[in-house]
């Protein structure tokens, strides 16, 4: 039996090349990245982290130091799901969902690192091991660029090599939108995906009126029009315009998950290992759109995170699209996002396949202190 041994939290602010704008998160100037390095009894060490849009995150690493790093100590490294539902309970009473979530992720995330490692599996393979590379579409944070800013950001998507482009909405104005959204359409022509994000600005009324307009510009779904806590509202939207329905990154606990499949009818869901429990809760949430699938269909996808869902995506036979993120997390890792062919590609390293350039990282704080 492997025992964990020690657990290392590290808090980083990691600064963005541009201050970014969404409707509902104001301005982005960097984004917080947290990470626990675990090591156990036969000497193996394993890394998880998760993220923040810049706020929290020091609550985060208070909560791993302070209550989970002494209940994890001397615990079986192997037990990765029974850890998690451990944890789970652990701080349920004052920290259900929300900034336990978060840190739940990032242990659970270094428990799967080693799992692979001990295993000699990647990452994709334990997910699933349905194939090694996946489907990505490229967005951004860019409800405040100017049009012609936002359409050579876009152009920018397609010189890369992406077929499939997102870009937010949330204009007090929602004709602007329904501009953007047109000219976003003009530019990349008929062939291209195209999605769109409110980041929940929206009420229902609102959001069926934007979801008929938008229609008219062929977008494949419409992300968070409105708070994800309102399950039947989506279901309303669905109704009313038959436009597909996304969302997913703001449920961060099984039961979230398991409401909105029964009550939003959503056409895809998009969890994020960094704050619904890791790989585990990330892989619980792929199992219950399985589940759903056979009665309608539920696409399970991600947010963020592009460098670890690369290989989550791949995995899952039912699985659909990453996001390729704002937030370059993969910038200060050893292997950067690879796409060959338009398609995403899982690494092969044992473990997670994340490994983090720590002296860049660091260099980065000190630029952002």
């Amino acid at each position: 039996m492997a025992t964990i041994r020690d657990l290392t939290a590290r808090y980083f602010r990691v600064p963005l090349a541009e201050v970014l704008v969404d409707a509902k998160h104001g301005e982005h100037t960097h984004f917080e990245l947290i990470t626990v390095t675990i090591t156990t009894s036969d000497g193996l060490t394993g890394t998880g982290y998760t993220y923040t849009g810049g706020r929290g995150g020091r609550a985060i690493e208070a909560l791993l130091n302070h209550d989970l790093k002494p209940f994890l100590m001397d615990r079986n490294a192997l037990e990765v799901e029974a850890t998690h539902d451990e944890m789970q309970w652990h701080v349920h009473y004052v920290a259900r969902g929300g900034i336990a979530s978060f840190a739940i992720s990032a242990v659970d995330i270094a428990l799967w690192d080693l799992r692979g490692k001990r295993n000699s599996q990647p990452l994709w393979e334990m997910a699933g091991g349905a194939d090694n590379t996946c489907r990505a579409y490229r967005g951004a944070i860019d409800l405040d660029f100017p049009l012609p800013k936002l359409l050579k950001s876009v152009q920018g998507y397609l010189d890369a090599g992406f077929d499939a482009v997102k870009i937010k909405v949330g204009k007090p104005d929602q004709a602007e939108d329904i501009e953007r959204v047109g000219a976003v359409r003009n530019l990349i022509g008929p062939d291209v995906i195209l999605m769109v994000d409110a980041n929940y600005a929206m009420t229902v009324d609102g959001a069926i009126e934007a979801a008929k307009a938008f229609a008219r510009s062929g977008i494949t779904w419409f992300e968070e029009p409105i708070v994800p806590d309102d399950y039947k509202g989506y279901a309303r939207i669905a109704d009313e315009t038959g436009v597909p329905l996304a969302m997913g990154e703001n449920l961060h606990t099984e039961h979230e998950f398991g409401y909105a499949f029964e009550q939003a009818k959503l056409s895809f869901i998009q969890p994020d290992a960094s704050n619904c429990g890791g790989i585990t809760g990330w892989l619980r949430v792929a199992e219950m759109a399985a589940t759903k699938s056979l009665h309608g269909g539920i696409q399970v996808c991600s947010h963020g995170m592009q460098e670890l869902h690369v290989s989550l995506v791949s995995g899952r036979a039912n699985a659909e699209w990453i996001e390729v993120h704002s937030f370059p997390i993969d910038d200060y890792t050893t292997r950067p996002l690879v796409m060959k062919n338009g398609r995403a590609v899982a690494p092969d390293t044992p473990g997670t396949g994340v490994e983090f350039v720590w002296d860049k990282l660091e260099e980065s704080c000190l630029r952002a202190a």
